[in-house]
């Protein structure tokens, strides 16, 4: 078991929280802890992360990891659970803004990412135009069906595996003809080494852009959230998600959602942390 001390405010509660609407995730609020899967070397790997601290003093354990895959996994889990850099300056910075009191209810709260990019991009194309409890249904079925379970936590399917599939397996459990066909596509980009979501990490958001938009199925509010919460990119807020759109109108008290024009003069200061801002909007009407 290794311990760690992440700079503060971290309120691992409020991230607990957010996890838990996935059924995937393996949460215990009690214990405050969540298991993670990882893949190291091809080898499926289950760390439990435990928050033993507070939100001004934020401690960890981390257990479950063999010393070999160690130093791999720490640099992982550190990247996912955003233990870097402090996020007083983030909560500093919208002080100054229209979303003091949003900030101020979600004080602590980071973006954490999905366990895999690879993992995140097929969720994103699950997702697409579906309401939030089904769509966390729908990937549950999928990951259920074709991944595979270790101590108790859910392993996506591999890219190869997806590629194997037929549409109307995926039909089966209730996806689209279309969709189906975009989520096995784009595992067989992967598989066949067309498209490398690790090299992604050292481009642009307009490079990624660029390359991503090209897969069949995916558009620019995809690629966004792929930059968001695979990729942990700071500065994104998704104009056109409905999401949003629902939360500015109910945290504003606008009798109609905001034109993409009136958002965009309202998101002018928020820069460079538009995606902290949307994280926060989306967590001010979460469950």
């Amino acid at each position: 078991m290794k311990t760690i001390e992440v700079p503060g405010p971290y309120h691992f509660d409020l991230v607990l929280d957010r996890l838990s609407l996935d059924p995937l995730h393996a949460v215990d609020k009690k214990l405050r802890s969540i298991k993670v899967p990882l893949i190291i070397k091809s080898n499926p790997i289950v760390a439990e992360v435990t928050g033993i601290g507070t939100i001004k003093e934020p401690q960890f354990t981390i257990a479950g990891v063999e010393e070999k895959y160690e130093e791999i996994a720490m640099k992982r889990i550190k990247e996912i659970f955003h233990w870097e850099k402090s996020l007083e300056e983030i909560h500093q910075h919208f002080q100054k803004t229209t979303l003091k009191q949003l900030f101020d209810a979600h004080y602590g709260t980071p973006i954490v990412l999905d366990f895999a990019p690879y993992h995140c991009l097929l969720k994103c194309i699950v997702h697409q135009q579906l309401n939030l409890a089904f769509a966390h249904t729908l990937t549950k079925r999928f990951v259920t069906t074709f991944g595979f379970e270790k101590d108790g936590v859910w392993f996506y399917p591999s890219p190869e595996k997806v590629s194997s599939l037929q549409v109307e397996e995926l039909r089966e459990l209730q996806f689209s003809t279309r969709k189906a066909e975009y989520v096995i596509g784009i595992a067989s980009e992967i598989a066949e080494g067309k498209l490398d979501l690790d090299s992604l990490r050292e481009k642009t958001d307009e490079e990624i852009m660029e390359e991503l938009i090209k897969l069949r199925g995916v558009g620019p509010w995809t690629v966004q959230n792929f930059l968001l919460f695979g990729l942990g990119r700071a500065n994104l807020f998704p104009t056109k998600d409905i999401g949003l759109q629902n939360a500015l109108k109910k945290y504003f008290g606008l009798n109609e959602k905001p034109s993409q024009t009136e958002m965009e003069s309202m998101i002018e200061d928020w820069n460079p942390y538009l995606s902290y801002a949307s994280l926060y909007l989306w967590r001010s009407i979460e469950p």
